[in-house]
């Protein structure tokens, strides 16, 4: 569902929120395949959990795709100029990740065009941040 946006958004507007279907063990075996991180912390139970964590979780780059998704497919893959994120905590089999999108500013971009920066927030299930950020887009 990639939508460009035909009308350039407000200060203030937020996109419609969007909910990701709950993560799972196959995701994140799935996402080490395509990017090449085979770290055991993401796959082997055993590992994790004699690693001091209570399961495998998520490679964050998994959640950062999703946000960019989200945000791309409201304001346009194409436009997009700059995206930025900041992991907070981890993703782990079951969770949801809820995204939300608020458009901090909106300005002429020199040669044509507006910019617009939007900040980022995902959210876990329980409504604890997994991922913040930021994006910019220069919208025709």
């Amino acid at each position: 569902m990639t939508a460009q946006s035909t009308v350039v958004p407000e200060a203030g507007q937020e996109a419609p929120p969007r909910v990701f279907p709950s993560l799972t063990r196959t995701d994140f075996v799935k996402y080490q395949g395509a990017s090449g991180d085979f770290h055991p912390l993401h796959h082997d139970e055993i590992y994790a959990r004699e690693s001091g964590f209570p399961s495998v979780f998520s490679v964050g780059m998994l959640q950062a795709g999703m946000l960019a998704t989200y945000v791309t497919d409201w304001l346009g893959v194409e436009e997009i100029r700059r995206f930025k994120v900041r992991f907070v905590e981890q993703m782990w089999p079951g969770d949801e990740l809820h995204c939300s999108a608020k458009v901090t500013a909106v300005s002429p971009e020199p040669g044509g065009g507006t910019r617009v920066v939007a900040e980022l927030r995902a959210l876990r299930q329980n409504g604890s941040p997994a991922l913040t950020g930021e994006a910019e887009f220069v919208l025709p």
